[in-house]
């Protein structure tokens, strides 16, 4: 317990000693008007589909991620795992750049939040899959025992959710920060 209590320490000296992160360019006070956006390029569509892709990369490895969870088999395939993870990261990392900078291309400035919902919408399509998984593979036929199933995988759905949507913000929010670094103001 004191380790961490020492940490959070460490980590706020280490924080008010750094300068601040300074902004590459000047925002307006008045905010633009957004143009009329396409279907496709609307928040609900683009999230629901690019969260496709993250998802995608890590889909194989699921179904023996969970049925060493729920059916009591062995998983070590660690060294796999781990590759997936990296290439989880960077699709997670692609998507988001590449649907921010069509979002910055049409004029739409708000991508703070949705460049973390984009990666982040892995984690719902993580939970269709659980749901696929129950009726196909699993056979619970208790009450408690599935709103146990459905609670955890709720509960690693967001973890994987929280997790793939801070590698996309993180990612975006480098790549706005280099793209308006580049331009020229006079």
């Amino acid at each position: 317990y004191q380790r961490r209590v020492h940490g959070v320490f460490v980590g706020a000296v280490v924080g008010y000693k750094r300068a601040p992160m300074e902004i590459p360019v000047d925002v307006n006070v008045i905010p633009r008007n957004i143009p009329e956006q396409r279907w496709y390029m609307r928040p609900p569509f683009t999230i629901m589909m690019a969260g496709i892709l993250p998802f995608g990369a890590a889909f194989i490895e699921l179904f023996f991620i969970l049925s060493s969870l729920w059916l009591n088999r062995f998983y070590y395939v660690f060294g796999f795992l781990a590759l997936v993870f990296i290439i989880l990261t960077i699709t997670c990392a692609e998507i988001t750049i590449v649907m921010v900078y069509f979002m910055l291309c049409y004029e739409d400035y708000r991508w703070w939040w949705r460049s973390f919902f984009i990666s982040g919408s892995s984690g719902f399509h993580l939970f269709l899959y659980s749901i696929f998984y129950f009726a196909t593979t699993l056979r619970m036929k208790k009450f408690w025992s599935g709103v146990i199933y459905f609670g955890w995988m709720l509960v690693m759905s967001y973890t994987f959710m929280v997790i793939t949507g801070t590698i996309g913000f993180i990612a975006s929010f480098l790549f706005v920060r280099y793209i308006y670094a580049s331009i020229k103001v006079d």
